[in-house]
């Protein structure tokens, strides 16, 4: 997770204890909001980069607002009240009717080469000048990702900034084709577009580290929440279901 994340020393954890999530084992969605599908996240755990299958990698996206007379706590402060309006229409996100705090669930409705992904994540720490979420089961990664805003010469900058890796055998094999370059392209455009909410137009710069390179095998059980398999289940029998609802509606049609 990022530099900016907070300290874990004694007295600064007594201090910070109300912006993490207490600790839970299941995910439980309290209210679903409108428009949202609610799958694969009800009932799981959320998961860290220690239960992952794939290759372990540390992802760090920046932009500089250069120009703009703007603080980290007024960037972070918008960025959680408009969390879903920076994001590409085929990635949205919907937080919960508390927004972005500690222990809140967010469902994620993507999708990847039109297939749908429904899945979620856990907003493990949120405090006045960062965010981390962290993974659920079956999601394509497991980690966290980690969004924040600092200064840096007189300058904002935001950042976000991935420790992942992926959950199983089949999106290991999915990043390596095209995943990875897919995400990172949703994340470049969140941070193009919050640049842009300030009226900044700077390209976003990319590092990346692979951390560990040894697959996890004793982790290839995962695929059993794989929730883009699940997604697109859920889909066909949904659309199966809409099929077989209109036959039976135009049979029972006075002749």
């Amino acid at each position: 997770m990022t530099d900016q994340n907070p300290r874990s020393d004694s007295k600064s954890g007594a201090r910070d204890a109300a912006f993490w999530a207490k600790s839970r084992n299941v995910l439980r969605v309290s209210d679903v909001p409108a428009g949202a599908v609610n799958l694969n996240v009800e009932g799981r755990r959320v998961i860290g980069a220690l239960q992952g299958f794939g290759q372990l990698w540390q992802k760090t996206y920046t932009v500089r607002l250069a120009g703009a007379d703007v603080t980290p706590r007024e960037v972070v402060e918008i960025w959680k009240r408009e969390f879903p309006n920076f994001h590409p229409p085929e990635s949205r996100f919907y937080p919960s009717l508390d927004g972005v705090s500690p222990g809140e669930i967010m469902l994620i409705n993507a999708s990847v080469k039109g297939m749908p992904v429904y899945t979620g994540v856990m907003i493990l720490y949120a405090d006045d000048e960062s965010f981390t979420v962290m993974t659920a089961e079956g999601l394509p990664e497991a980690g966290w990702n980690t969004f924040s805003a600092y200064e840096e010469g007189g300058t904002t900058v935001l950042q976000i900034q991935s420790l992942a890796r992926s959950s199983d055998p089949i999106y290991e094999i999915g990043f390596h084709l095209m995943g990875s370059t897919e995400q990172e392209r949703i994340w470049k455009h969140v941070l193009t577009s919050l640049a842009a909410r300030f009226g900044v137009r700077e390209a976003v710069s990319l590092k990346k580290v692979c951390v560990d390179n040894k697959l996890q095998w004793h982790r290839v059980g995962n695929i059993w929440h794989n929730a883009s398999l699940r997604s697109v289940f859920h889909a066909a029998i949904s659309g199966g279901r809409r099929i077989f609802d209109e036959i039976r509606r135009r049979s029972r049609r006075p002749r």
